[in-house]
């Protein structure tokens, strides 16, 4: 009897020639799955796609749902994201994909799972790391860390000997991934740093130029840092990502062209599109600042860059992202309330917050009296809080006219010595 291996299969162009790679190089049936994250692809064609290209059988698994509830909505709370700017589309995808290889694997006896992630890329990583804390008696099979194949170029060429179809080119060599919280683009031209990506590189978000002339009004309402409503229907959770998609993207709303830090070691530079997710963190962020106490706040925003590391890194499955998840839950017992923002061209307003749970209190932060703070307090907490600082003077003051003193003393010796 065969062994079977799961492949993690998207029919993109890795994944499409790695089946018949497998079979010309393994003695082994493929089983391939493509996890359905949102991606737009039509997943009955998908199938068919693996059946022809010489998968022994496929699955076509929704876990759309998991996704949004299981690392989209942590993410928000946390308000992750990777050097500050990166909302991890890709990332928080993968180790949902990655349980269901795993549980596919276990499904069919399995003792190998296999991916198409590039050597040169962090998915790569995130895949292995995942599938090792789910079941590290697995063992992997990364063909591009193995194969003669050395670029798209090659893997193009391949494909085409092999009749596979694929649906990009030598001139359109973009590599795409694609969910539904982002799309991302990278390769090609906007490999070179000189270049300005293009505008024909959107799949999701309208340009600046094509946006929306008129301004739009949207309302998310968050219970427990959870969003639930938009425009005050409650929605499911992938259908609440879905409408704020198709609100941000006609407004241009969640374009970012960054230069990232690889966890391999490289520089990358990317296109990224998250239109729905843009929306979300704007509001969870708005709400806190009216939630949440400072000494929170602030402790919290450190945890924040760390937990948008640990997702990058591959790490979902840790016992520090488990533990900060802790920490998040405690911060988001008030976080509930409806935020209303003004969408125009790309850029987001904050138009009310509205929340029984802010700490925000006009009557004391208003420039008038109040019973609970007098303007004559502030002379009193100013002294103290000075007080270092005037120390630090009057010693450095102390210290430069002790060396004044010492230099005249030398002067005078001088001067009666000769």
């Amino acid at each position: 009897m065969k062994e079977k291996v799961v492949l993690a299969y998207s029919g993109g162009l890795d994944t499409s020639i790695i089946i018949p790679w497998l079979k010309e190089n393994y003695d082994i049936e493929v089983i391939a799955v493509c996890a359905n994250v949102g991606q737009d692809d039509n997943m009955d064609e998908v199938y068919e796609k693996a059946i022809k290209s010489g998968a022994n059988k496929a699955y076509v698994e929704d876990v759309s749902e998991e996704f949004v509830t299981e690392t989209i909505f942590k993410a928000i709370k946390a308000e992750a994201k990777y050097e500050g700017k990166y909302l991890l589309g890709t990332s928080l995808a993968r180790p949902i994909i990655a349980k269901k290889l795993v549980d596919i694997a276990h499904l069919e006896g399995a003792k190998y799972i296999c991916h198409g992630c590039t050597g040169k890329g962090n998915d790569q990583v995130r895949f292995e790391a995942s599938i090792a804390a789910l079941d590290p008696s697995i063992k992997i099979i990364a063909p591009w860390r193995i194969w003669d194949i050395k670029s798209r170029e090659d893997a193009i060429e391949y494909a085409q000997k092999n009749n596979i179809p694929i649906n990009v080119t030598k001139e359109k060599i973009y590599s795409v991934d694609a969910n539904l919280w982002h799309i991302s683009t990278e390769g090609g031209d906007i490999e070179y740093l000189e270049n300005e990506h293009q505008n024909h590189i959107y799949k999701k978000c309208l340009p600046l130029e094509e946006a929306c002339d008129n301004a739009e009004y949207v309302e998310i309402y968050f219970e427990k840092g959870v969003p639930t409503k938009v425009n005050n229907i409650e929605l499911s959770p992938v259908e609440i990502v879905k409408t704020l998609n198709d609100i941000g993207a006609k407004h241009g709303v969640g374009v970012i062209d960054i230069l990232e830090n690889r966890l391999v070691g490289m520089k990358s530079r990317g296109i990224y599109e998250t239109p729905g997710g843009t929306i979300l963190y704007e509001a969870h962020n708005i709400l806190e600042s009216a939630t949440l106490d400072k000494e929170a706040l602030h402790f919290k925003q450190m945890v924040s860059l760390k937990y948008g590391e640990l997702i990058y890194n591959g790490l979902w499955y840790s016992k520090l992202r488990e533990s900060i998840d802790a920490f998040i839950e405690q911060t988001q017992d008030n976080v509930c309330g409806t935020v209303k923002m003004k969408l125009y061209k790309g850029f987001i307003k904050p138009a009310g917050i509205f929340t029984n749970n802010a700490l925000y209190d006009h009557s004391i932060s208003s420039f008038g009296d109040s019973e609970l703070y007098n303007h004559k307090d502030a002379q009193g907490f100013i002294n103290l809080f000075t007080l270092p600082l005037k120390i630090k003077a009057i010693k450095k003051d102390l210290l430069e006219n002790e060396k004044e003193e010492v230099e005249l003393n030398k002067e005078v010796a001088v001067d009666k010595a000769i």
